[in-house]
């Protein structure tokens, strides 16, 4: 599979998608994103990276992950058939594990020592600690203080793999935080570190170079559907927050005309109200450059980047990868969103019908495909992007669904 392929909608030399993404950085950081750049682009056309990339993925990772056709939630929704691509079955339970190891392999080659990544829900924390354990490298993760304390058995494994998980403060204390303080750790250590980014985000090369490490999910798919079904599906259907599981997804597919993309974003409580939700696609658009890179922003007329909340702390986070800001801007993909309670019920129904837990960020894409299947007709198709397992959310899930013997158990060992 040739992970480096472009399309239609590709960013070009410098870094732009139409007119977003490019580079906006101090001036201490710009070498070091001109020699990474350099470095992404040898390893594009180097078949030895290529091949053992591959082979991390496929004996490591244990890809490729399966394309499961849900039966029994299509029966129950009537209408199209729902397969989901299963990405939470990725070693460390979600699609982030992809970008890691890419990234790994090229802060390898560039003779980096340490790894620096921020997190929100942890996953990509947990897959940047597992890559650094597997590469020696040592570790520090930047998680806002907020996202902590309601992800904390990530922050656990993070801790157990060696990683230093700093807790982020100021702000709002998520994602956006937990973005710019290892912005600003690269700035003090860019020459013995390697800022290993989690979405489809920040200066260029980024956004590219974790789209093409991501873009196993959709090729994969292109490969099991046509073996499955003989012909390419009708919908796609992935959360937003960053966006690297969606363009992972989104990406094979994206010169395929007849495939309707859709990507879904954190209603929260409602989208009337700025700090209510992460829906930056819904209703007035404001364009910006925030941590490196000019996307849509949720901000204030004065440019200043607004609050925001989602029941999924992966999904919590006021800007997107300028990728989907461009594939917004052509119409190429439509983004609708999901409110909080929406996304409860898709988790306890994907769960009751198929015995399978998705992260509440994933849950986001089920609340779609279960409002989109019954309008359609049997004959089509939707792709569901399973982009990681429930296993964090114990906790959120626990606090909104958990009886008397669950509070009494939380209780006990909090002793």
């Amino acid at each position: 599979m040739n992970l480096f392929f472009k399309t239609s909608y590709d960013a070009n030399h410098a870094g732009y998608f139409g007119e977003f993404g490019a580079s906006f950085v101090p001036e201490l950081l710009s070498p070091a994103l001109k020699k990474l750049t350099i470095e992404y682009e040898k390893i594009k056309i180097d078949p030895i990276f290529k091949k053992e990339l591959m082979d991390l993925y496929q004996n490591y990772s244990g890809r490729p992950t399966p394309l499961y056709f849900a039966e029994n939630l299509s029966k129950e929704l009537g209408g199209a058939k729902i397969y989901l691509k299963n990405e939470g079955l990725n070693h460390t339970g979600a699609h982030k594990i992809n970008h890691c190891l890419g990234q790994a392999l090229l802060a390898k080659r560039m003779g980096k020592t340490r790894l620096i990544a921020e997190t929100g829900a942890g996953q990509h924390g947990l897959a940047t600690a597992t890559v650094a354990a597997k590469f020696g490298f040592k570790c520090t993760v930047y998680m806002g203080a907020v996202d902590v304390e309601r992800q904390r058995p990530n922050v656990l494994w993070m801790e157990q793999l060696g990683a230093e998980v700093i807790p982020v403060e100021y702000g709002s204390q998520r994602l956006k935080d937990a973005v710019m303080a290892a912005l600003q750790d690269w700035i003090t250590h860019v020459d013995d570190s390697y800022y290993l980014l989690g979405s489809v985000l920040g200066p260029h090369p980024y956004p590219s170079m974790v789209r093409d490490f991501q873009s196993i999910v959709g090729l994969e798919v292109k490969e099991q559907i046509q073996k499955k079904e003989g012909r390419l599906p009708d919908y796609l259907i992935a959360c937003v927050g960053g966006g690297s599981n969606a363009i992972g997804l989104f990406n094979a597919f994206l010169d395929d005309k007849n495939v309707q993309m859709i990507g879904v974003e954190a209603g929260g409580k409602g989208i009337e109200k700025i700090g209510e939700h992460a829906a930056r696609l819904q209703g007035t658009q404001r364009k910006g450059v925030v941590e490196g890179f000019k996307s849509f922003f949720l901000t204030d007329a004065d440019g200043q980047v607004q609050p925001t909340h989602s029941i999924s702390a992966g999904l919590d986070y006021a800007g997107i990868g300028p990728q989907h800001a461009h594939l917004f801007d052509q119409k190429r993909v439509i983004y609708h969103y999901a409110t909080d309670g929406e996304v409860v019920s898709a988790f306890q129904k994907l769960t009751k019908t198929e015995g399978i837990f998705p992260a509440l960020e994933s849950a986001h894409a089920v609340a779609e495909a279960i409002k989109l299947a019954p309008t359609l007709s049997k004959d089509k198709i939707i792709v569901v992007n399973i982009s990681g397992r429930g296993d964090k959310d114990i906790f959120t899930i626990g606090k909104i669904m958990g009886d008397e013997k669950w509070k009494t158990y939380l209780r006990t060992i909090s002793e």
